[in-house]
């Protein structure tokens, strides 16, 4: 007998999934979406996407369960469809879930840009990623640079973080450090929107990116597109950038979705080049000649700076780095121990003996982490964990190699020295040269 509405789970993260639901399932009658799944983010699960979000469809809202629970969701709820809905895995992770799903007797989706892209009034601008931590942050900023000086009104627009109560983060906009504050703003979010108020501008993130998109609209000359891990933009772009990562060559070719950034591009952007082997480099540029002739290619590094580099020199030093691309962006280190390196630090003293709480369970599930320190912070209690283990760990410096100033959320009981770097272009053709010609 044929249903009068297809049964559908979305698979997600808090981000990509929900986006996916709102421009492509919530008014459309021909399908009932179920549930969402979560992973990746802890604490999301269990929660319920609102009704006040989900639309007429949905008066009761919509359950978000443990993807863990896969094929029991598929059976006892009688799923007809599987829709993978977020990023920064593998070609074959993906393909181990699809296996799941089919095993139990459901289709299994991914949704393209047709499917998913918002059109936008004004020119978009979208600074993508092969992999989380490739870069994307200092190209974001070095693009917003530019943009400025042509004398273009740019407004960012994050990709989504909304691991709190959905309702109060529909639409958010931040101008201020105070509107951090007032979002109750996670590490993980502080660490995109920071460097842009630094320089002044406004960013935009929340739940409903077709009204997040119509507010940005009104207040901007061009829409920046601050994409999350390696994930498609949610807005067609008119110019789309994407960064790759030489530390992880042919990554570029083996993730999902950040194959189809790269086939996408207009511009790609090989980041790191400084301190990337000569090899992997050449390994990368080959990568860009098969899945994208087209595109202009930009070399550029990301140097690193210290305020007082002597005081690392012979120290026994902990190192906190950025937590996403430690955890599910795979790299074994940052910008905080090329610092220790550089700068002559006598010992990186491994952190995990000192892990308490949600930090030991990081260490548990991601175990190739390794003996830095990755800054998780989804929520106040793991905020006190990293804390109390920065605090713990019998060191003479703190090297935080975080995007932002770890000291204005947390107190570090130890001497610290911050890690800042932004984007430098090596060579022609520059970022400058290229989007002048677009847009000036």
């Amino acid at each position: 007998m044929t249903k009068d509405r297809q049964r559908v789970i979305i698979l997600g993260a808090a981000g990509r999934d929900f986006h996916n639901f709102n421009v492509f399932f919530r008014g459309n009658a021909a399908y009932e979406v179920v549930a969402f799944t979560a992973t990746q983010i802890p604490n999301i699960e269990g929660r319920l996407y609102p009704p006040e979000l989900a639309g007429e469809l949905y008066p009761d809202g919509i359950p978000i369960l443990p993807e863990d629970e896969l094929e029991s969701i598929i059976r006892e709820r009688d799923i007809d469809i599987v829709v993978f809905a977020y990023s920064d895995v593998s070609h074959e992770y993906v393909m181990h879930l699809a296996s799941r799903a089919a095993a139990a007797g459901a289709d299994f989706w991914l949704l393209g840009g047709n499917s998913t892209m918002l059109d936008s009034s004004k020119p978009v601008v979208a600074v993508t990623a092969a992999r989380t931590g490739c870069g994307k942050s200092q190209t974001t900023r070095h693009v917003t640079d530019i943009l400025r000086a042509l004398g273009k009104k740019v407004v960012v627009v994050r990709h989504p973080m909304p691991y709190g109560d959905l309702r109060k983060q529909t639409v958010q906009r931040f101008a201020t450090y105070e509107d951090l504050d007032r979002h109750e703003c996670t590490i993980e979010e502080r660490e995109e929107y920071e460097p842009h108020l630094d320089r002044g501008l406004v960013v935009y993130a929340g739940v409903d990116y077709e009204a997040i998109l119509r507010q940005a609209e009104a207040e901007a000359d061009i829409v920046l597109w601050d994409g999350g891990n390696n994930d498609l933009p949610f807005f067609r772009p008119d110019f789309q950038i994407t960064v790759v990562d030489p530390h992880r060559p042919v990554h570029e070719m083996r993730y999902w979705p950040g194959e189809a950034n790269v086939r996408m591009a207009d511009v790609i952007v090989i980041n790191k080049i400084d301190t990337a082997d000569f090899e992997n480099v050449q390994t990368v540029r080959r990568s860009i000649e098969v899945l994208n002739p087209d595109a202009a290619v930009v070399d550029a590094a990301s140097p690193i700076f210290v305020d007082d580099p002597a005081a690392i020199r012979g120290k026994r030093v902990l190192v906190v780095e950025d937590g996403p691309t430690l955890t599910h962006g795979g790299m074994a280190y940052g910008a905080g121990v090329i610092a220790a390196k550089r700068f002559g630090a006598a010992e990186i003293i491994d952190p995990r003996p000192w892990a308490v709480a949600s930090i030991a369970e990081t260490y548990a599930k991601y175990p190739d982490t390794g003996p830095i320190l990755p800054a998780m912070g989804y929520g106040e209690a793991q905020l006190r964990d990293l804390q109390a283990t920065i605090n713990q760990v019998p060191c003479d410096l703190v090297i935080v190699g975080t995007p932002i100033d770890l000291a204005r959320v947390i107190t570090i009981e130890h001497p610290s020295q911050r890690v800042r770097y932004e984007l430098q272009p090596i060579g022609q053709p520059t970022l400058e040269e290229i989007l002048r010609e677009k847009f000036a």
